[in-house]
């Protein structure tokens, strides 16, 4: 049986096909979903990703991580400035931090939920990101809403806002908040710490402290490379 072999590439220009065929139709955060809603225009959701993406890859740079399996899509991870999302400005915990860039999108696709696809993802955004000097990483994560919320959320007047929200832009499908957002849990597993919170919307952070990781790499390989040197060498005795 041959090894399967995954790799984790950034988006460019010329791979935009790359991308998973949910992701290549979703606008979910590219498209205001007021104007979509109103915009009889509005027909071609590939076109306008592919636009959106373009005007972000030429104008601000790397904004997208792609996994292949065997050279299939597996998944992918896409982030901006907070200004290129529409949508980043209608959450009960907005706005996005000014020194943050927005994640919007980190998916696995199917059959590949159950691997570590969603952490390789997240680990090339950081990598990218610190590279180009970013102080912080923050995204919009979404949990169940408990039933008993729901009520609450009328009487604080919030309904209008969450329809806002929740409304697909014009001839999309399956653009929702379910489909589209990073579950806040996973956010949370792989360091990102609450900054505001909110029962279905919280918005959370990851800190790019270069230096802490920095650190943190050299400690595990140095760990690694005594545990390695004392399983081949067991009667030996390692001085530093």
């Amino acid at each position: 049986m041959s090894a399967v072999s995954t790799s984790v590439t950034a988006l460019t220009l010329g791979g935009l096909d790359k991308l998973p065929g949910h992701a290549r139709r979703c606008v979910f955060w590219e498209i205001d979903p007021a104007v979509a809603a109103d915009s009889y225009s509005f027909s071609d959701p590939v076109f306008e990703k592919e636009a959106w993406l373009s005007t972000v890859l030429l104008e601000w740079g790397s904004c997208g991580q792609v996994a292949l399996v065997d050279g299939q899509s597996a998944g992918c991870a896409l982030y901006s400035p907070p200004s290129a999302s529409p949508r980043a400005g209608l959450f009960p915990t907005s706005p996005v931090s000014p020194d943050a860039v927005l994640l919007t999108t980190l998916r696995a696709e199917s059959p590949y939920q159950d691997a570590d696809i969603a952490q390789q993802l997240i680990q090339a955004v950081v990598g990218d990101l610190m590279r180009r000097g970013v102080r912080a990483i923050e995204a919009f994560g979404i949990r169940k809403e408990p039933p008993s919320n729901s009520m609450a959320d009328r009487a604080l007047g919030s309904m209008r806002l969450m329809e806002r929200i929740s409304t697909p832009p014009r001839g999309t499908d399956g653009c929702t908040p379910d489909a589209c957002m990073i579950e806040a849990d996973f956010l949370e597993d792989v360091g990102f710490k609450v900054v505001a919170a909110h029962n279905r919307f919280p918005r959370l952070r990851l800190e790019l402290d270069s230096d802490h990781l920095w650190k943190e790499d050299v400690e595990r390989a140095l760990d690694q490379l005594l545990a390695e040197a004392a399983m081949t060498q067991p009667n030996r005795v390692l001085c530093f």
